[in-house]
């Protein structure tokens, strides 16, 4: 009897059903040994004769429930006549191979590497095993080592300078100082005024009356725009009795490509694009995927695709859309990451052998599973389809000195778009949206056009939005920080730390975010610095791939920034944290303020003139919306793991929760239900 170890129970199941008898397959439930939780777990000592570097050695331990876990494996080890690593396929799965092996000690083991978990991968993998990759296990320590520098030589001075009980976090701090910055261009952001013209038109001529509208563009052969509300009366008045001719006909064939299948990252962006969820919420559902064997390994920055699956993808489409939807030779997709391999994939399903309407019927997914698997699914096999055809039209019209502008498109093959159920959509930022394209009718320079509507609306320029869930993995992915094993559980944890709050789906600063922030921005630019986070990620890619050493790595990060600690624990100064006024009085002392200030478990209520005032009270987020069931105030709570909920403000008495926001809102003047 073999032994074949992994993480989890669900993969372990899914395994021992290709594998059958004479395997027996066993979780290790994750990471079987790391470092300390209660100290930093690394000796540090400076290379004698070489000035300046340093030698560091991990102290590895594990828990009470590690090492009984391990103990019972140990027994099946000592039993079995190989025992194969069947790890994920990443820095994090070659860890855990490496520690097991390290904790069941003298045997034979063989490492076997598969990218999804499939009868013919696993095959594959079986007879083909390998040793445990060092580099990608030092690597995953490397990582560890230094975040753990950090957090540990950082944190002590935070509670110092700024408040007992923080803590910094390597790529966590540039994440939150991405979202601060973007705070503060909002706050900075002077909005100014435009106004958006259109003209409705027809034809002068009998056949061809169908009517369309222009944008104005154009003045004195300039581009125009009216930027206050006097160019804009005067240019209404004009265009109001113009003559308007057809100055110009342009159309031009276009072709659209289907976008890459999924990477993490993609993954992560579209999921909270379309179906709202955290990165969190995303990669939970994708492991489940994953594990039952549905889907490729969801840790991945490449875009590559494996043959096997292209042909199966081809006979797919020939057969469900016909030849002409189908490639004669497979698309392939650049992949921008500098540090993806050649042997893994893009993330995609193991099987297409059907429509995904009917995947629930045939793996009996739960619904979000389903959901996750469905965008998976039409991902991969449209990124295979015949590109989208079509007329793009845009026509130029002539009202004196005002040049004004239509444009229109025309698909004449819809390609990918098909497996969408509709050719009125386009991708953009890695999903399916509506064109809202514009019926442009046939026309000839030097037309005549009638006049028959104008519609003037002003606007106003907006603020740059704050990060969502998706914008801000796409930020920190385009600055080069973290990795796919990294985005969720840095998003996580920014909000456990109390440094950003989520309302709506999207990032705010809290006043103590803020006070973090600035403080490392002001002496410590390295760690937030994001060209140097992005290099420290390089340096970690060098140590996987074989060209650096991990010691060195680690040395170099660690002699400058124990340097700053000594300084900055000297010269700095102590920073408060600004608290969030409310614009109430203290209802004890009456002469202090009504303030919000962050503690331990989250928000809450005091006086301003504290410590001369002990007041305090809990802090209600109220939304201004109106319970629908007793028409109490809605306010905003949060579960024990801190996820975000909507709930009345009359419970326990009232007991209305919504995951989502709720849409009634009492008009001024209404009497809520609860008082009629």
């Amino acid at each position: 009897m073999d032994l074949v170890i992994v993480e989890s129970p669900t993969k372990a199941r899914t395994l021992a059903r290709f594998l059958g008898s004479g395997y027996e397959v066993e979780a290790s439930y994750g990471h079987v040994r790391d470092l300390p939780e209660r100290k930093m777990g690394i000796k540090i000592e400076r290379e004698s004769g070489r000035a300046g570097e340093y030698k560091f050695e991990p102290e590895f331990t594990s828990t009470k429930k590690q090492t009984e876990r391990m103990e019972e494996i140990k027994k099946m080890g000592n039993k079995a006549e190989k025992i194969y690593l069947a790890t994920d396929p990443d820095r994090e799965g070659e860890a855990i191979a490496f520690h097991v092996s390290q904790m069941l000690g003298k045997h034979k083991f063989e490492r076997v590497v598969f990218h999804e978990i499939t009868e013919n991968a696993i095959r594959e993998a079986m007879g083909n095993p390998g040793v445990v990759n060092m580099r990608l296990v030092e690597a995953q320590q490397a990582r560890r080592i230094v975040d753990r520098l950090v957090g540990y030589k950082l944190s002590p001075l935070l509670w110092r300078k700024v408040r007992r009980g923080l803590s910094a976090g390597r790529v966590q701090s540039v994440a939150v100082r991405l979202v601060v910055e973007r705070e503060r261009e909002i706050e900075a952001f002077k909005p100014e005024e435009y106004w958006v013209i259109r003209v409705e038109l027809q034809s002068e001529q009998e056949t061809n009356k169908q009517s369309f509208w222009v944008t104005l563009t154009e003045k004195g052969g300039e581009k125009y725009k009216a930027a206050i509300s006097q160019e804009a009366e005067e240019a209404t008045n004009y265009l109001r009795t113009a003559k308007y001719t057809v100055g110009s006909v342009e159309e031009k064939e276009f072709k659209r490509t289907p976008p890459a299948p999924f990477t993490t990252s993609t993954l992560q962006q579209t999921a909270a694009n379309r179906l709202g969820w955290s990165a969190k919420r995303t990669m939970q559902i994708a492991q489940a995927l994953y594990e039952q064997g549905h889907i490729t390994y969801h840790r991945t920055d490449s875009t590559n695709l494996a043959m096997e699956a292209l042909r199966s993808v081809a006979n797919f489409l020939t057969k469900e859309f016909g030849p002409e939807y189908a490639l004669k030779i497979p698309r392939m997709y650049k992949t921008k990451s500098k540090l993806s391999q050649e042997a893994h994939e893009a993330i995609r399903p193991t099987k297409v052998n059907g429509d995904s309407r009917f995947i629930i019927q045939d793996f009996g997914l739960s619904r979000d599973e389903l959901r996750l698997y469905e965008l998976i699914w039409k991902r991969f096999v449209a990124c295979q389809m015949a590109e989208v055809s079509g007329v793009s039209m845009k026509v130029g019209v002539i009202a004196g000195e005002y040049g004004l502008e239509a444009k229109g498109e025309t698909i004449t093959f819809d390609g990918w778009l098909r497996l969408y159920q509709s050719t009125n959509t386009k991708e953009q930022n890695g999903e399916v949206d509506a064109l809202g394209e514009e019926k442009v009718p046939e026309l000839a320079e030097g037309e005549r056009l009638d006049f028959l509507d104008l519609k003037s609306e002003q606007k106003f320029t907006l603020p740059p939005p704050r990060y969502t869930d998706a914008s801000l993995i796409k930020a920190l992915e385009e600055e080069g920080i973290g990795r796919p094993s990294t985005y969720a559980p840095t998003l996580t944890t920014i909000q456990d730390r109390q440094y950003v709050d989520k309302s709506d789906k999207k990032f705010q600063p809290t006043a103590l975010g803020i006070a973090v922030n600035d403080f490392l921005v002001t002496n410590f630019p390295d760690i937030v610095d994001y060209e140097f986070t992005a290099k420290i990620e390089d340096d970690l890619d060098g140590i996987a791939e074989g060209n650096k050493h991990w010691q060195p790595v680690v040395s170099d990060f660690y002699g400058p920034f124990e340097k700053k600690l000594d300084e900055v624990g000297e010269t700095a100064v102590r920073v408060q944290v600004q608290a969030e006024e409310t614009g109430e009085a203290c209802p004890k002392c009456s002469e202090g303020r009504q303030v919000i200030r962050i503690g331990r478990f989250g928000k809450f209520l005091a006086c301003s003139l504290y410590p001369g005032c002990d007041w305090k009270a809990n802090f209600v987020n109220k939304t201004g919306q109106i319970c629908p069931k007793c028409g109490g105030d809605v306010v905003l709570k949060r579960t024990r793991s801190r996820k975000s909920f909507f709930g009345c403000s009359n419970y326990p008495n009232c007991d209305f929760a919504s995951w989502t926001r709720p849409s009634y809102k009492a008009p001024e003047g209404e009497v809520k239900p609860e008082t009629v």
